[in-house]
């Protein structure tokens, strides 16, 4: 694996702080190729390359890592647990570029899904998940077949759920939100 100076990593960076940025002109890097890297047809990747690319992603001074969706297969599970463990941590992570990227897990705001999500990145540093529901409409009646008034209590339950299990860096997205209904807007956010 190739190998940049620490200071490349570490170069301007501002003290991390939770939900807070001491520099106004210092942008926070988020990488989702893990995730997202993988939404392509034909563009999976094991859970070595995960953690080669994650490895890499530190080496080049990246402050979130998207690291997946845990519940989605064991092997995603066991990816996000091993990059969680090596790179989201002191011990390991520290060593590659001087720092410790925020890494991040997807799950739906399900117990199943949040479970899973502490499950596998419990071992980092600095643990983050974003939790989503669908907001829209059609997806209210048609996927989730809810209302507007029981999507938002499921969203609030889940999100102090995942509170409750150790999670202190939450993000909450309210999927397909361009087509939700005014009300149900106010109320999720």
């Amino acid at each position: 694996m190739a190998s940049l100076p620490a200071s490349t990593a570490t170069a301007g960076r501002p003290p991390s702080t939770f939900h807070s940025i001491n520099d106004p002109y210092y942008v926070r890097i988020l990488d989702t190729t893990l995730r997202d890297g993988e939404q392509a047809p034909g563009a999976a990747m094991t859970a070595e390359q995960k953690i080669v690319i994650a490895r890499n992603l530190v080496l080049l001074g990246v402050d979130v890592i998207d690291a997946g969706f845990p519940v989605s297969s064991p092997e995603d599970f066991n990816a996000v647990k091993s990059i969680a463990d090596e790179v989201g941590n002191v011990q390991h992570g520290g060593r590659l570029g001087g720092h410790v990227p925020i890494i991040v897990v997807v799950a739906r705001t399900s117990k199943r899904d949040i479970d899973a999500a502490w499950a596998a990145v419990s071992g980092a540093l600095r643990p983050r998940i974003a939790t989503f529901i669908a907001t829209s409409e059609i997806h209210m009646r048609h996927k989730l077949k809810k209302n507007a008034d029981e999507v938002v209590a499921i969203a609030r339950e889940m999100v102090a759920y995942a509170r409750s299990v150790g999670f202190q860096d939450i993000s909450f997205a309210a999927e397909d939100s361009l087509r939700r209904v005014a009300k149900i807007q106010v109320l999720i956010i």
